[in-house]
């Protein structure tokens, strides 16, 4: 018979368990920029002002590492994939190990080290023959140094799919399936390791069908073979990875979903946008964090990376690669996703903060913008709680029929009461952000 204490010490055993286990959203912290805070006040940051209780680094900077020490973030680290061939030697292995894990575990909580990043894509075929030998390396390695707790698996773009749609018909690409995603899956069921996925709506972008992509209202797809109804591309896609796995015997492997994301910024396609990147991302976490699963997969919590932390502006290629990022290097959101603690949308005390008021910028109408779009402008301006009262009849901002003018303030208005995010200077497209102030007169902006 149980007494009052050891039933309350199993309450709290099993509290405890959920609280650790609350949280499965982290985030991709990439380091190709020039004006990137410190690794200690993202660790902070994270910390103290984010739901993340999880990040995943591409390489294995020790000065990140070591800057997540003690947090209780787990990090998710990369061997590079120049390592790969090298690791297949378990002497070169074991000292790899010493050089880049040592030192930080246990300190830093690191839970995953991926031999590579996405080696089936972009590997020449020595490395993509090298890879599970070098896993497997690694592994070995581990157990050699004494550390038990850290598992060894690597990440995947989709192209290793032959087939994804409908889901329950997802496939392998022949030759990987046979050669190569076979042993792997083999490797990471005896050694409980996950499987790692990134699955990208975003690339699979279908302006006829956006809505399925950005987990807004749809009409789904449907698989005739199970009978299943999707209503998001992300979990179709998680879905047809499965399938594939389940094809050639693994479907009690783990999946974690490494990267996924949405840009907020490109060139001349109207796929990217904050708006979409806020309706994914900001979905997403909620999806993930409720713990439905799939179709095929239900009742599971995902492990998911959002891709990015942070814009980052010296990544090569088109502009859509610099602007992956949830927030600015300055910590200000580039758009409302959901993972700020107590509902922040704004920089908050003790980070660096936008550039002061001199030298700030400010949202203005296009050239060419109609007047009925800034008059729609203004009134859903003022009927967003901002203070409107400048330019009303004796307002200090008040130009009786310029339309133009009182657009102007309250555009403005709107954009530096947001946050000074991009987006909150879209408009419909009527706007846009210059770092010439347009006060006039006695009108301040």
């Amino acid at each position: 018979m149980s007494t009052p204490t050891t039933t309350c010490a199993v309450f709290l055993l099993l509290f405890l368990q959920l609280a650790a286990t609350a949280y499965s959203i982290g985030v991709n912290y990439g380091t190709l920029g020039d004006n990137l805070p410190p690794p200690a006040e993202v660790a902070n940051f994270l910390k103290t002002r984010t739901t993340i209780d999880r990040v995943k680094i591409y390489d294995v900077s020790p000065q990140i590492l070591q800057a997540f020490a003690n947090t209780g973030i787990s990090v998710t680290v990369t061997a590079p994939n120049g390592d790969i061939a090298s690791l297949t030697d378990i002497n070169f292995a074991r000292q790899w190990v010493q050089t880049h894990i040592k030192p930080f575990h246990p300190q830093t909580k690191i839970n995953y080290i991926l031999v590579g990043s996405e080696v089936l894509h972009w590997g020449d075929a020595t490395m993509i023959q090298k890879l599970v030998p070098a896993m497997r390396s690694l592994y070995s390695a581990l157990q050699a140094e004494g550390i038990r707790d850290i598992k060894v698996t690597t990440a995947h773009s989709l192209a290793i799919m032959r087939s994804s749609i409908p889901p329950s018909m997802g496939r392998f690409r022949p030759g990987f399936a046979k050669h190569i995603l076979g042993p792997m899956l083999k490797f990471l069921g005896e050694t409980k390791a996950p499987f790692m996925a990134n699955p990208y709506p975003y690339f699979g972008y279908n302006p006829k069908n956006v809505n399925f992509a950005l987990f807004k209202p749809n009409r789904g797809l449907y698989d005739r073979f199970t009978r299943l109804n999707y209503t998001n591309q992300f979990d179709a896609l998680l879905d047809a990875v499965y399938s594939a796995m389940k094809a050639i015997g693994y479907a009690d492997v783990d999946i974690v979903v490494g990267e996924t994301g949405w840009p907020s910024v490109c060139d001349g396609w109207d796929a990217c946008s904050a708006a979409n990147a806020a309706s994914y991302n900001g979905q997403l976490v909620k999806h993930v964090e409720a713990g439905k699963g799939t179709p095929l997969m239900p009742n599971r919590r995902f492990e998911t990376y959002i891709f990015a932390l942070f814009n980052e502006n010296q990544k090569p290629g088109p502009i859509a690669e610099k602007n992956w990022g949830l927030f600015q290097p300055d910590f200000t959101p580039v758009y409302d996703s959901g993972i700020l603690r107590n509902g922040q949308s704004v920089p908050v005390a003790g980070l660096p903060r936008p550039a002061p008021k001199e030298s700030r910028q400010w949202c203005v109408p296009k050239p060419g913008a109609s007047i009925q779009a800034l008059q729609n402008n203004i009134n859903y301006v003022c009927s967003q709680g901002v203070d409107c009262r400048p330019i009303q009849p004796g307002g200090a901002c008040y130009a009786a029929n310029d339309v133009r003018s009182l657009a102007t303030y309250a555009m403005n208005a709107y954009y530096q009461a947001k946050g000074h995010a991009n987006f909150n200077c879209d408009f419909a497209g009527t706007g846009v952000v210059t770092s010439v102030n347009p006060s006039r007169g006695g009108c301040k902006i």
